[in-house]
């Protein structure tokens, strides 16, 4: 994977996301209520994961957004993705989700799931809007508050 994908609009750079960034994606979801929660050392841990697909958006040098994914075999999975606040509808996420959906087609990857909150209508419209379908619901997914998860699904073109 490139260490540095180009700007595009969003006046925001996409790179690989390091080691050194895990206390910053803790900080964006600090501001991300609906996102899942995780703890910085586990950012660290899923760049050591196989198949781990990880990139970071920064701006001026300070990182305004992630998302980590991984693939197994020829699926890939988005784990995580969140933008700040004030950095949000303005095509960021999207620069995201497209730039590790790229990677994923790169490695042959043949679809991507991921899990959202149902009560994330948000979520699942950006998602709808970048090509996922919902594939299922999984009853008592999340906690704090307990919610199903709306599984969503993506085919990539061979």
């Amino acid at each position: 994977m490139e260490a540095e994908i180009k700007r595009d609009g969003t006046g925001a750079a996409i790179r690989v996301f390091r080691a050194a960034d895990a206390a910053a994606a803790t900080a964006v979801l600090r501001e991300s209520a609906e996102a899942a929660n995780w703890l910085e050392k586990s950012y660290v841990e899923s760049l050591g994961w196989r198949g781990a697909v990880a990139l970071a958006s920064e701006v001026e040098g300070r990182v305004t957004g992630f998302v980590i994914g991984r693939q197994i075999a020829d699926e890939g999975e988005i784990l995580n993705l969140a933008v700040v606040p004030a950095r949000r509808r303005r095509g960021e996420g999207g620069a995201l989700l497209k730039a590790a959906l790229e990677e994923f087609r790169t490695r042959r990857t043949s679809r991507v799931f991921l899990e959202v909150r149902e009560s994330n209508h948000a979520a699942i419209a950006f998602y709808g809007k970048h090509g996922f379908a919902e594939a299922g619901r999984r009853a008592g997914y999340y906690r704090d508050p307990a919610e199903a998860a709306v599984l969503m699904e993506k085919k990539l073109a061979g």
